[in-house]
């Protein structure tokens, strides 16, 4: 296949690296590009709003897919010109786009369809904008109405400020026509995150959680901007709260934009509120996140281009999506005066070094080659994004790679990712530390044994059902993906032939326990034989057969983490007490 992606930011060289992955691939264009799409892509000098001058380029070259990055492309009408044309292309229509293109259209949109959102009112009038900041006092947030490359939406923590937005954008035209009408809605308290899925118009696929840093400075402090950084997952939406946005946000837009008459296929983008159980809805886009998508696509093991085609097919339903554990981290180092006037032609020295790190990427956004060096040619210059075992990892990574880098007047946020961090972290205490697997779901009754003992010691653990002849390839990626996921211990328990716990010691460095059950006419022997005959280095730690030893193993899984946890050790001493003091009583009961 021959694909053109359009666009020159980071998010369009993520594009270009994941699309590269694919084996239907055999050549890439992208318009206009940078300087580091031209190093992995044929780059065209078309601009990414010269939609005549792309559609003659997509026929003239036989483009069998196209793929658009930016919102203004969308708005435009590029994937409406491409359809006339007979080609094929990734993302929603000009109708459809308007929900990013009219901050207006969104916000009544999701009054009609009483999709959660904060309070508001329209304006084209700076007299009565004002008036009306006046009586309903602050902190507001001002949004012009168009597109404003992210940097349309000012959060006035004074009325003086309030009003200031106002003639910023509508008197000074500081967005230009964009800023024509205003929209003034209530400030939401929370933390923020971005709901990001492929959508054929029926069926939404959502991909990973993530957040977007829009402040310049740390501690969110300072303008609006594209985005100063992301991470992958979001820990502040929980898999409640994502149950909730699919219900309540995401599958009632679909359904809502079908009823205006505006199908809606591609990549739907929902930032939102967060304030435990309150989630609302900031603003919809119609395209990646930038820099989300660099986060989110280093994530993406899938093949994309299926997932671009069954939008275009409306066959999501028939598609999967895997996804890497481990998460990711982007830090965007931006030109000094960003988001307001800035230099270009910078020199970027380090971009080597930094790329040669493992688990690294460094996106290019505001780039360009001049006399054969990389320089600055934008506001948001490059972002680097790293892939870690823990978010700790992916943080400390992303940094050592920055640290590499380097041009006159270049700056970047130094705390993305430690909202994450902190949420991890407080959050530790209901982290699975034991996994427990059974070879089948008949084993349930027998392994409770194992995790009613860790409950009761305070110990959260998890349990599933996965087969070693069944499911092998579910069986090693739960015991490959382990670590990563905090388990200190993995409990496996199966009969008859039972490979379970060797197969997944085989694939992890976690300690597993073998549990052997009675599954057949010999009375779980066979399975106590297949559990304690391991090769040399793969070691199990193999328990007495049935129900004993299902809860043995979850006494010796409560010993394993006791060795750096002085409260379960001490709790191990209260249960030992508590053994002790239970067969002194049962031999009081014994009579000679």
């Amino acid at each position: 296949m021959k694909i053109l992606v359009v666009g020159s930011g980071g998010r369009e060289h993520a594009l270009v690296w994941k699309i590269g992955q694919s084996p239907k691939v055999t050549q890439i264009f992208c318009a206009p590009g940078n300087a580091g799409i031209d190093r992995v892509a044929e780059c065209i000098n078309i601009e990414s709003t010269d939609i005549k001058g792309l559609c003659d380029f997509a026929r003239e070259q036989e483009i069998d897919l196209t793929v658009v990055g930016p919102e203004a492309s969308l708005v435009a009408g590029i994937v409406d010109t491409f359809e006339e044309n007979g080609l094929r292309i990734f993302g929603p229509t000009s109708k459809a786009a308007e929900l990013e293109g009219s901050k207006v259209f969104s916000k009544q949109f999701l009054k009609k369809y009483k999709i959660p959102t904060a309070t508001f009112k329209v304006f084209k009038d700076r007299k009565k904008a004002k008036k009306y900041i006046e009586s309903v006092g602050a902190p507001v947030v001002v949004k012009a109405d168009g597109l404003a490359a992210g940097k349309g939406v000012i959060v006035a923590s004074t009325v003086k400020e309030a009003k200031q937005a106002v003639d910023l954008i509508m008197a000074d035209k500081a967005f230009g026509e964009a800023g024509n009408k205003i929209i003034i809605e209530a400030c939401l308290q929370g933390e923020e995150a971005s709901f990001i899925a492929f959508t054929d118009g029926k069926n939404v696929l959502p991909l990973p959680t993530s957040q977007d840093h829009k402040a310049v400075h740390e501690n969110d402090e300072g303008l609006n901007t594209g985005g100063m950084g992301a991470y992958s997952p979001a820990p502040v939406v929980t898999d409640e709260v994502a149950e909730y946005v699919m219900k309540k946000v995401m599958l009632p837009a679909v359904e809502g934009m079908k009823k205006e008459g505006r199908p809606y296929k591609g990549m739907l983008y929902a930032g939102l509120m967060i304030d435990g159980n309150d989630v609302n809805v900031l603003e919809f886009n119609c395209r990646f996140g930038d820099p989300e998508a660099q986060t989110l696509l280093m994530r993406l093991k899938s093949d994309i281009v299926d997932l671009f085609e069954a939008s275009i097919d409306g066959t999501l339903d028939k598609v999967g999506m895997k996804i890497d554990p481990r998460p990711t981290v982007c830090v965007v180092m931006a030109s000094g005066g960003y988001p307001g006037s800035y230099d270009s032609g910078k020199v970027i020295a380090g971009l080597t070094k930094a790329s040669a790190i493992n688990g690294v990427e460094v996106f290019h956004a505001g780039t360009a080659r001049k006399g054969g060096r990389v320089v600055t040619s934008g506001g948001r210059v490059l972002g680097v994004t790293a892939v870690g075992t823990t978010l700790n990892s992916a943080i400390n990574k992303v940094y050592k790679a920055v640290n590499e880098i380097n041009w006159t007047q270049c700056f970047y946020r130094k705390d993305i990712g430690t909202k994450a961090l902190k949420r991890t972290t407080e959050n530790k205490k209901d982290t699975p530390l034991v996994g427990i697997l059974m070879g089948s779901g008949s084993d349930f009754s027998v392994m409770r044994a194992a995790s009613d003992f860790l409950k009761s010691q305070g110990i959260p653990c998890e349990m599933t059902v996965a087969s070693a002849h069944r499911t092998p390839a579910k069986a090693a990626e739960y015991a490959m993906t382990a670590k990563d996921r905090g388990l200190k211990v993995i409990i496996a328990g199966a009969g008859m032939a039972a490979h379970l716990a060797g197969v997944v010691a085989a694939h992890t460095d976690v300690p597993v326990i073998g549990v052997p059950l009675d599954a057949s006419p010999l009375g779980g022997m066979d399975s106590l034989l297949s559990t304690v005959q391991m090769p040399p280095g793969v070691p199990v730690a193999t328990m007495g057969i049935g129900k004993a030893g299902a809860k043995n193993a979850g006494v010796f899984a409560m010993k394993i983490l006791a060795l750096t946890d002085p409260k379960l050790a001490d709790k191990l001493v209260t249960f030992r007490e508590d053994m002790v003091a239970e067969v002194e009583a049962k031999a009081q009961d014994v009579k000679v």
